[in-house]
Parts: C-alpha cells; structure tokens; sequence
C-alpha cells in the first residue's frame, strides 16, 4: 500500500515545488511532441521548448534541488580561468522526505533518457533540425543529472568526514578539558 503512493503530491513536504520540477519537464517534452506533430513552426517550437528547459534547468538547480533533497549546486571561474564546481548539502540533520526524494531522482534521471530516445527517433527520422533543439535538451537534462549526482556523493563524503571531525574533536576537548581540570585541583 506504501509502495502506491510513493509518487502522491499529498505526501510531499514541497508539493509546489515538486508540481514545478514536473511541470516544466512535461511542458517542455510535450511541446516538442505536440509541436513536431501538429505544426511545422519549428522557430516557435524551439523558443517556446528552449524557455521551458531554461526555467526547468534553473528550478531545479536552484529551488527543486535544495527543496527536495537538500542539494545545490554551481558552477564559478577562478581568476586563472579554470572551472571550479560547487556543491551545498543541507545539514546532515535535516530529514529529507522519502516521497520527494524518490519522485527527485526518479525524474531527474529519466528526462535524460526520455530526450535521447527522442534524439534517436529524431535520427531515424532524419529530422536533423529537430535534432539540434533535442540535443540542446539531453545537455541540460543531463548537467543537472551529473552535477546532482556529484552533489549528493560530495554530500554524503562531507557528512562523514564532519561526523568523524565532530567524534575526534569531542574526544581531543573531552581530554583537554579532563587535563586541565586534573591540573588545577589535582595540583
């Protein structure tokens, strides 16, 4: 019975935000559908489904991913020029929801999937115009896949290695503070 309703908005934390994560995916996968069937405005099509990727890009980086799972990501230049990515995790502490944790991964790993099958029929079907807005979305898709995966291995890396500190630290006080008190009243 739990299992059925792992993907029910009633049990979010964040419904808004999980309504925007998959709205905007949606919107933009069945314009590209709609629009490659109905029309062949290709100029119209590829504004309106580069928007959606760009508003889904951001939310996701942005809002959905720190919301639904506790992660950030970006990316800044050093001085010399090199790319430097940066990852924020939420506080180890904070208990992130079960349901927007699996409906998160769940669609940030199948829009990949679902734009590259789009990109192959694209192919097939020799497309090739089509194929450039197509591509332009397996590039977005998948940085926000890649970059949250990173994300959440960096996070899980600096929980442990700040539980570990916390643990030592705590011991190295504990005694420092024994041997003090040692010293001023044991004499």
């Amino acid at each position: 019975m739990a299992e059925e309703n792992a993907f029910s908005f009633s049990l979010s934390a964040h419904p808004l935000a999980l309504g925007f994560f998959l709205g905007f995916r949606l919107a933009a996968l069945l314009t590209y559908i709609f629009g490659l069937i109905f029309t062949s405005n290709f100029v119209l099509i590829f504004i309106i489904v580069v928007l959606l990727l760009a508003a889904d890009f951001w939310n996701t980086k942005n809002v959905t991913g720190r919301l639904l799972v506790g992660l950030r990501w970006w990316n800044e230049s050093s001085p010399n020029g090199d790319s430097i990515w940066v990852f924020e995790s939420a506080d180890p502490q904070r208990v992130i929801n079960g349901t927007d944790s699996r409906f998160f991964w769940t669609v940030l790993y199948s829009t990949p999937v679902i734009w590259g099958l789009l990109a192959l029929l694209a192919i097939l079907k020799f497309e090739l115009i089509w194929l450039s807005l197509v591509i332009i979305a397996v590039i977005l898709s998948a940085t926000n896949a890649m970059a949250f995966t990173r994300c959440d291995r960096f996070g899980k890396a600096n929980g442990i290695a700040n539980s570990m500190l916390a643990r030592s630290s705590r011991g190295l006080m504990q005694r420092f503070a024994g041997g003090l008190i040692s010293r001023v009243y044991g004499g």
